[in-house]
């Protein structure tokens, strides 16, 4: 079994926020790896779908759900472009997710400024893998919409 790296998933939830970018969609992407495979791809699609609550991570938790067929992903690892917000932290609290891995902070919306007690206790978090990436592509966003 070839071994990827966490730079290689989030690079692939990178690829998911740029299409997010160019649908007009807040960029942030998300992937979730089982065994070193990724079995869920998403990307924000609140604009497309009419949904507050279509952010990449609820949508990719909810394909990895159908993917296994368990509502529990305690053997997987999300990987997401930006810090899920209070919604997505407890989405992930109760689909018990191994770990999450994301890029840039959100100091207004994240979960970890509000409650870390909403990621579940046995969840691993690790943040900032390629922060200054996935922040770039936020920015020039909203530096687009301004224009």
């Amino acid at each position: 079994m070839e071994l990827y790296t966490d730079e290689y998933f989030m690079n692939e939830a990178m690829k998911m926020a740029k299409i997010a970018f160019e649908e007009n969609e807040i960029p942030v992407g998300a992937v979730i790896v089982c065994r070193n495979k990724i079995i869920a791809r998403a990307y924000n699609q609140t604009e497309k779908l009419t949904d507050a609550t279509a952010h990449a991570e609820m949508l990719a938790l909810t394909s990895a759900a159908n993917s296994l067929g368990s509502k529990y992903l305690n053997e997987c690892k999300l990987y997401v472009t930006l810090e899920p917000c209070v919604m997505c932290a407890g989405a992930s609290f109760w689909s018990q997710l191994g770990e999450i891995h994301y890029g840039a902070s959100d100091p207004n919306r994240g979960f970890a400024r509000l409650s870390e007690t909403i990621i579940h206790p046995k969840t691993k978090v690790k943040a900032g893998l390629m922060a200054t990436e996935a922040k770039q592509l936020l920015d020039d966003f909203f530096k687009k919409l301004r224009n």
